[in-house]
């Protein structure tokens, strides 16, 4: 039973239940980028997101990788595990793309060598700066046990999801993850979706991601159907 909210976040909304041990999650339709600075709508955006979640968690949980993710309410709503968030983004790229493109000078689609993993500190306020396993440790951010346990998820996730869209006709350029412990156990938290992966047509390269939403390329809605559509 859903009961008092707790948390609202830029695409998300968490409610306690009568169980202190899950929460409901209930996806939105709202899209932000570039930190919060531009807003707008998604239509349908929240049913993609909570339906193609939960299919990604549930394939990950047969891999072995223990997650969140309980069991599917409704269109818009799941049931997960009351799980505390480590502040601390996980950004796992197989391609260089948006901001590591940027930054390193190359162009945008180059594939890498070796698959980077970043990290940035949760903080709004402060726009998410990237941060590394030094000022996470200074920080307290977790521990080093945890971030081993992290650092081996990540790479892992990325191999089953990298196989898993390839059969579906899509390139998995970069991705982001968070975790968070459970009875003291660090899981995979969060969602997995059009709005934290980049997503490419493995044939045409076509933004099959928020990058529509981001740079004006249109076919939003669209696109979010078709990557579910995809993957069911």
């Amino acid at each position: 039973m859903k009961r008092e909210m707790i948390y609202e976040g830029k695409a998300k909304k968490v409610y306690k239940t009568e169980d202190k041990d899950k929460y409901i999650v209930e996806y939105k339709d709202d899209a932000t980028a570039f930190n919060g600075k531009k807003k707008g709508t998604i239509v349908g955006k929240g049913v993609v997101n909570n339906k193609m979640s939960a299919a990604m968690f549930m394939l990950l949980e047969e891999k072995g990788i223990p997650t969140h993710m309980i069991e599917l309410i409704n269109d818009r709503e799941s049931l997960v595990k009351a799980v505390e968030i480590l502040p601390i983004e996980v950004i796992v790229r197989n391609v260089a793309a948006g901001s590591l493109a940027k930054r390193l000078g190359l162009e945008e689609g180059t594939v890498m060598d070796k698959t980077v993993l970043e990290f940035c500190y949760k903080n709004d306020d402060l726009g998410d700066p990237m941060i590394n396993e030094y000022h996470i440790a200074a920080l307290n951010l977790a521990s080093e046990e945890q971030l081993k346990e992290v650092r081996k998820y990540a790479f892992n996730i990325n191999e089953v999801l990298m196989n898993y869209f390839q059969e579906r006709g899509i390139r998995l350029i970069d991705f982001k993850l968070e975790f968070g412990l459970y009875k003291g156990e660090v899981i995979l938290a969060d969602e997995i979706s059009p709005d934290t992966c980049r997503l490419w047509d493995a044939k045409s390269n076509k933004k099959l991601d928020k990058d529509r939403f981001r740079r004006d390329l249109g076919q939003v809605e669209e696109t979010y159907q078709e990557v579910l559509k995809r993957i069911q």
